[in-house]
């Protein structure tokens, strides 16, 4: 069992570390792939068939496939990488969180312009306001 770090209790933080990293290596090299115009033109052709070429997860294919966003982060995927992805699905960063968010874009965009999220809920579950134990 994986040694507990003390941002596991965070809700919705994925840090990425050396756990991640090698829990995510080959959903990160398969978005790396992606650099290359001709993995591209390979990948918009048969998603299925080109992402036989790379060891990933049963969970890492259906989140690559179903442009699960946070779930490609949950299972190692690192933001710089997987957003690779959503480039060549021509979406942006804006796009992305706020999907990641449950919002628009438009709605992720502003909160960010109103300076980003608001703290409660943001913080260790022991320490959130609606804990039993605050």
């Amino acid at each position: 069992m994986a040694a507990v770090r003390d941002y596991d209790d965070i809700p919705g933080t994925y840090v990425f570390d050396g756990r991640r990293s090698q829990q995510g290596y080959h959903l990160n090299m398969f978005c790396m792939s992606l650099n290359i115009e001709a993995n591209r033109e390979r990948f918009g052709a048969d998603e299925h068939t080109y992402l036989d070429g790379f060891d990933l997860t049963l969970s890492q294919r259906q989140a690559v496939l179903e442009r699960d966003w946070l779930g490609m982060l949950r299972l190692g995927g690192n933001i710089y990488y997987t957003f690779k992805l959503a480039i060549f699905d021509g979406l942006s960063m804006q796009d992305v969180g706020g999907s990641m968010s449950g919002i628009s874009s438009q709605e992720f965009t502003q909160m960010m312009i109103d300076g980003g999220r608001p703290v409660a809920g943001n913080r260790r579950i022991g320490e959130s306001p609606e804990s039993p134990s605050s």
